[in-house]
């Protein structure tokens, strides 16, 4: 009876446990900076350091730096042959080629100013940027709290959605999307035509990464985890450093940077 009983007491207890998602590392390099941007398709690692970015692949590196625009604040790689770089403080962003010649530098203070369709307006004040699709660039005005689309050959910029209620902490672009947390970390996503959809409520986080439409990583108190609010499941990424600093995912490739080293990890996503 009383192994029985023990039995019961057993099964009835919760799980403190949260399950696991294993990373298996494929490649590390020593490696020090202020930040850690991402990666690319092409073995490539992206970071600034002292206000200079970099691209590196852990043997040969490439360095891009424009002091005269203040501090970089956000760096978009998503076509790693089109790079984003933008300087909120002279709301400035400089387009940079795969090897980091500058292509184009565009001021946000002079829409309008070079041929093509005029603009719906004479200016935005940009405080979110990001590539997008077709020759344009997602771009989120706080003068009018709106998301929109800018046209980098037209120098044009056009709301795509209705002025925001709440302001973001976090944000994500790519082709297709615009995704971001709000103050309340409810978790949002626009696409090209402008149609807001609620994704689901995240919680606190250091540092985040959506992974799809309904899952994400994020890393709070040094502890990765991957959650999917579709399939109502939390797992602990395991195998990885525990000194995490920042990180990336696409295409299953999973990297983390501790400040002093990036590693890659295959990871298989459920």
């Amino acid at each position: 009876m009383k192994k029985i009983a023990l039995l019961l007491l057993l099964l009835t207890m919760p799980a403190f446990s949260q399950p696991k998602l294993y990373a298996v590392a494929q490649s590390s390099f020593p490696f020090t900076a202020d930040a850690y941007v991402g990666s690319d398709g092409f073995g490539f690692h992206y970071f600034i350091n002292n206000n200079v970015f970099i691209k590196t692949d852990g043997i040969k590196s490439l360095e891009y730096s424009k002091n005269s625009l203040g501090k970089l604040s956000r760096v978009d790689i998503e076509n790693p042959l089109l790079i984003v770089l933008f300087y909120e403080n002279f709301n400035t962003v400089v387009l940079l080629d795969n090897q980091l010649n500058e292509v184009k530098q565009i001021e946000f203070s002079k829409l309008g100013s070079t041929a093509g369709s005029p603009s719906q307006q004479n200016q935005i004040v940009a405080h979110a940027v990001g590539m997008a699709s077709q020759n344009r660039l997602w771009v989120y005005d706080s003068l009018t709290q709106q998301i929109g689309l800018y046209d980098y050959l037209k120098n044009s910029w056009i709301a795509v959605t209705t002025p925001l209620k709440e302001s973001f902490n976090f944000y994500q672009t790519d082709f297709n999307n615009f995704q971001w947390t709000d103050a309340q970390s409810l978790w949002y996503a626009t696409d090209i035509f402008g149609k807001i959809q609620t994704l689901g409520k995240t919680p606190e986080f250091d540092r985040i990464r959506f992974a799809s439409g309904t899952a994400f990583f994020y890393l709070k108190n040094n502890v990765l985890n991957l959650q999917d609010l579709k399939a109502n499941t939390v797992q602990t990424i395991s195998g990885v450093d525990k000194s995490v600093k920042n990180f990336y995912y696409k295409d299953q490739i999973l990297a983390i940077f501790t400040g002093s080293a990036i590693t890659n990890y295959k990871i298989t996503l459920p």
